[in-house]
């Protein structure tokens, strides 16, 4: 599964140079917890997210000193989003983004590599085509088996593994996957193994592969 297949392709964005206020507004309108930022040409230039505005609004708490902690402030923020008045000023860049042929799995591990909860699915001169939520790695991995079997016999087997998909047989109950046949090479029964692992919905990999 690719990220094209679950991937939001209507975006709400904002330009750098909107008001954080506007940019609140938005997140609330919309019910989202961060927004692209870009350009006229619809190229990606960071990401304003709720933490963001968090931080701005830490901005009242500024104690200097030795006494900062106890007023719960963290002496590590970035003084330049402190002092925002605008998107571009606040926004987290440059921004982790994702081309829409890649893979889900990669996606999910880069979210969990940096911490993030989206990310911008971008073409290849940098332009927005969609964004890709946690939210949406959650609905792809909620699928039902037969799903998945389809999935793990027509992509993997079949175009991914290059193999003969009737020399695999394919059975998947509740996620978990059990792959059974005869394969020409030990290497290419382990490589299949950790291919249908990528796949999401799939729990787990019971291989009987000789």
């Amino acid at each position: 599964m690719k990220v094209a297949d679950i991937m939001t392709r209507e975006v709400v964005t904002v330009p750098p140079g909107a008001s954080l206020k506007h940019a609140a507004n938005l997140l609330i309108e919309h019910r989202i917890s961060g927004l692209p930022v870009v350009d006229d040409h619809g190229h990606v230039l960071g990401v304003v997210s709720e933490g963001d505005i968090l931080t701005k609004e830490a901005a009242g708490m500024d104690v200097p000193g030795p006494l900062a902690w106890l007023a719960g402030f963290d002496v590590e923020v970035d003084r330049s989003k402190l002092d925002a008045r605008f998107v571009g000023e606040a926004m987290t860049s440059p921004p982790v983004t994702i081309a829409a042929h890649c893979s889900v799995s990669l996606a999910a591990r880069r979210m969990s590599e940096k911490g993030i909860n989206r990310l911008p699915v971008v073409a290849e001169g940098g332009e927005l085509v969609g964004i890709v939520t946690r939210a949406d790695l959650v609905r792809a991995f909620v699928r039902s088996d037969a799903e998945i079997a389809t999935e793990i016999r027509e992509d993997v087997i079949l175009q991914r593994a290059r193999l003969d998909k009737h020399s695999v047989r394919v059975e998947v109950e509740d996620g978990e996957v059990t792959l059974s046949g005869t394969i020409g090479r030990d290497h290419d029964a382990r490589a299949l193994e950790a291919l249908v692992r990528e796949i999401p919905g799939v729990v787990g990999v019971h291989s009987e592969l000789v």
